[in-house]
């Protein structure tokens, strides 16, 4: 089952559930401050590309992670070519 995100606006808080797909819009109870009106979150997608060899690169113009801004991440391992 995936996971899918959610905002509170009553303490905007920010938090994922995992539910089936039929369940995504049903009411989120806020873990913080128990409100039933969270809405769910267009989420990013990471998606990855091999390439010849072992080369790997991200798509959409997302890096792998916060640390990959060219040249090969130490923190994912991730080579972006």
């Amino acid at each position: 089952m995936p996971y899918y995100e959610y905002v509170c606006p009553d303490c905007e808080t920010r938090f994922e559930i995992r539910r089936s797909m039929k369940e995504i819009d049903d009411p989120a109870i806020c873990p913080q401050c128990q409100g039933t009106r969270a809405t769910r979150q267009v989420s990013k997608v990471m998606a990855f590309s091999h390439g010849d060899g072992e080369s790997v690169s991200a798509l959409g113009g997302a890096s792998a992670c916060g640390g990959c801004s060219g040249g090969t991440c130490s923190s994912c391992g991730v080579s972006r070519n």
